[in-house]
């Protein structure tokens, strides 16, 4: 492990590197409300395990929430393309983890998203990091589904964008209700996923289905 630039430079031993940056008065600030957190939870903060906690929390919560740095639109522009390719494009099963707005709990799953190019196409990995940018703020899934249609839709005008995600909430499983095995489905269109059945059932259909 080695400093670089204000973060961890971490490397183990298959040679996977990551660099981790935070804000170090940010971390300090933040750490200094979590200790004070376990300690009305009734945690001696003083012993062992718990010594570094409320630093490891404040960098990890800084990770957690770092989509409100991110402009998910400045991520399209930066690869869009001029074809002409007028077909449905579908980037599906991306893995998404957010955090429920209300308990602050973690919530996951799947956003499944399409559009309709109007001569304008973006790179496939761009709508992944979209889905992340948002994710990676504090949500609730109805909002975060919107979003992202709504960042497609007026960066690339495209024809139509169809959004669906696919979610477990911990705040379900964890505390409240406690059902295990619940899963939320949203979803969200403009253009011609709204105005056309067909259209809309070939891009269910298409999600639903496993090519071999």
């Amino acid at each position: 492990m080695e400093i670089i630039n204000n973060g961890v430079k971490t490397i183990d031993d298959s040679g996977y590197s990551r660099i981790d940056k935070w804000d170090d008065e940010k971390t300090a600030k933040i750490a200094e409300h979590y200790k004070a957190i376990l300690d009305l939870l009734g945690e001696k903060t003083d012993r062992e395990g718990l010594l570094d906690t409320p630093v490891r929390v404040s960098k990890a919560m800084q990770f957690l929430t770092k989509g409100y740095s991110i402009d998910p639109k400045d991520i399209l522009k930066s690869a869009i393309f001029r074809e002409d390719y007028k077909q449905m494009v579908i980037v599906k099963d991306i893995e998404l983890y957010s955090m429920c707005e209300h308990h602050m709990i973690p919530f996951y799953g799947k956003a499944h998203v399409a559009y309709i190019p109007n001569e304008h196409i973006t790179g496939l990995s761009k709508i992944a990091h979209v889905v992340e940018a948002y994710a990676r703020r504090l949500q609730i899934q109805e909002r975060l589904t919107m979003q992202i249609r709504d960042c497609l839709q007026d960066t690339l005008d495209p024809m139509g964008v169809a959004v669906v995600i696919e979610a477990s909430h911990m705040c379900m499983q964890m505390r409240g209700v406690q059902k295990q095995n619940s899963v939320t489905t949203t979803s969200a269109f403009t253009g011609a996923f709204l105005r056309d059945t067909k259209t809309r059932e070939e891009f269910i259909h298409l999600i639903s289905t496993k090519l071999s």
